[in-house]
This record gives structure tokens, sequence and C-alpha cells, in this order.
């Protein structure tokens, strides 16, 4: 049934439309609005399943970003911004602005890309050398010290079997191993690296190249190495001697020699390796194995050889089998 049309006065008004005449009384004045309540601090971004857990929301997701800036993977609240002014402008306006600002050689992406430098030509200067042996030692060894003449015969005698020699180019025992094989006709290579007292590369490096951090001439070192000699040396030595070891003994790399010249330099560090990091569990009685010692240079080089032949053999191997097996198809 239709609703019935509202009544209307007889003006012909509703009652709800008609205006009533203020009150004769005082007007009471309202009480001033309540100030809205404080709200509540938005809550952290929901990150969103099988995301890294990095808690960053995902905007694919459609989930809100309160209030962060993204800049590539980056992203990051106004605070950020002003505490750390790396973000604080887009890419085009660093990009385009004149001003005054820190030299860019400076920052860490610049940096990045200069690591990135290193390795990229360390890897294109050295990838086609072939069989390398890497010998190590102190620079304060003078050409007088037996060491020396040591260092300069296995290098020969290396360069005889076809190996180069690398060395960190400078004095010393690097300098006599350099030596060495240069005489011999090998190839002698440098990996130098730049320190405060300036060490230049010495004048029997045939392939040198030069390094600003130690992490990418080390990566040299191992990468382009068949096997390690180590004479006697400081903290750089013993540095890239436990390095070697750890490398090994993780599973990193295979069938890499290291050799220790010296019995009588290294026999106070190989006892305590067996009275201390072995009784104490630190290591396996087995990982001394990895370790071999001599004086005499031509077993030496049989050691440091040795591991190019073994490789070789491990790479045969699975092709003989394929072999073996596709006959009998």
């Amino acid at each position: 049934m239709p609703h019935s049309p509202h009544k209307k006065d007889k003006d012909g008004t509703r009652p709800s439309m008609k205006i009533r005449s203020a009150s004769p009384r005082a007007a009471v004045t309202p009480a001033p609005p309540e100030p809205p309540a404080p709200s509540a601090p938005p809550a952290p971004p929901r990150v969103a399943a099988g995301s890294a857990g990095n808690g960053v929301a995902n905007p694919s997701d459609g989930y809100s970003d309160h209030g962060r800036h993204r800049a590539g993977r980056v992203t990051y609240q106004p605070k950020a911004a002003a505490m750390l002014t790396t973000h604080a402008r887009t890419e085009d306006e660093r990009l385009l602005d004149t001003g005054a600002r820190p030299d860019f050689r400076d920052s860490d992406p610049w940096r990045s890309l200069r690591i990135l430098a290193e390795f990229v030509e360390g890897f294109d200067a050295l990838a086609s050398i072939g069989k390398a042996v890497t010998i190590f030692g102190s620079a304060r060894i003078g050409e007088g010290d037996p060491y020396y003449a040591k260092a300069r015969k296995l290098a020969g005698l290396l360069a005889k079997d076809g190996f180069a020699v690398i060395t960190g180019g400078g004095p010393g025992i690097m300098e006599a191993a350099n030596r060495g094989c240069h005489d011999a006709g090998g190839l002698s290579i440098g990996c130098n690296i730049e320190l405060p007292h300036e060490q230049a590369i010495n004048r029997y490096v045939d392939l040198g190249v030069e390094f600003r951090y130690f992490f990418a001439r080390k990566m040299m070192f191992v990468k382009y190495a068949d096997g390690f000699a180590i004479f006697p040396g400081g903290f750089g030595t013993l540095d890239e001697l436990f390095e070697s070891l750890t490398l090994i003994q993780t599973g990193k790399i295979k069938h890499f020699p290291v050799v220790l010249v010296g019995a009588d330099y290294w026999s106070g560090l190989l006892g305590w390796l067996r009275t201390e990091a072995v009784a104490r569990g630190a290591i396996e009685i087995a990982d001394l194995d990895l370790l071999q010692c001599t004086d005499d240079m031509d077993e030496a080089c049989r050691m440091l050889t040795a591991g190019v032949t073994e490789r070789a053999r491990e790479v045969d191997e699975p092709v003989r089998t394929r072999g073996r097996t596709g006959a009998h198809r």
C-alpha cells in the first residue's frame, strides 16, 4: 500500500522544515569542540608470505608503504632520508645538481665499482696463464739470505716444468721467485698491492697486475694457482698459509698442495698445532696432512706439481668411465 503523504501545516510547510524562533532567554555559548583523539601510530608494513622477511612491504601485494620512499631495492622513511642523505633526493636530481657536493669517488657505491674492476682486470690478465704455483715469503729477506737462493732455485725448477710463478711482486722472497722463473724462461707474474710505503713491482716480473684491495689480490693467488710454496715470512705469509688451509679443509679447492719451505722456521708452528690446536679439538690430526714441509727444492717441486697430475686424473676418470659405459650399449 503506498505511503500517505506527510501532513502539512496551514502555511504549507512540513513540521521538520519550520525554523523555530530563538528563545527569549540569553543564548548559551556552546562549548569548544574537543580535540580529536591522537591517532595510533601506523602499523609496520606487512611482509608478504614467502618474502625474505626483511620487514619491507611488497607493493605488488597492495600493502601500504606507510610513507616509505623507494630508490631501487632500497626503501626508507623520511627520518632515514634526513639522517642519511644518500637517498634524500632522486637519482636525477643528484645527477643534474651542479652545486657543491662530496666527491662521488669516495662513496661506497663507486668503491664497489672499483672493486669489481679489479676482479675483471685480474681475471682478464691471468685467465690464460696455464699451470702456475704461487710462492709466498717475507719481503724483508735480502739477496744474501739462503732462503732467497732457495726461492730462486724452486721457481726455476717450476718454470722448466712448464709452470708460471705468481708472487706478490715485491722484494725479498717475491723478487727471488720472480727472478728464478724469469731467468729460466718461464712466465713470471707479480700481483702487487698498494701500500702506504709504496711497494714497487720488482724488475723480474713479466706480467704485473696492480691491486688496491687485499681480498681481490688474494683471489688471484688462489684462483690461478695449482699449489702454494710458503717460505719464511710474517703476518701476510701466515695469512695466505691459513687461508689456503681453510679453503682446502672446507672443500672449496681440491688437490692443492701447500709446501712449507724451511723445517727449522716452521717447526715451532707445526709443534704448536699438534700440542695445542689438535689436543684441544680445534682441528683434527688429519688436518695436519694438508701441510708438507721440506728443505729440498727438488722435492718441493715434485710436491707442488703433483696436484696438477692428480687433478688431471680426476677429470679424466669420468671421461673414461662414460666411454666404457657407452661401449656396452
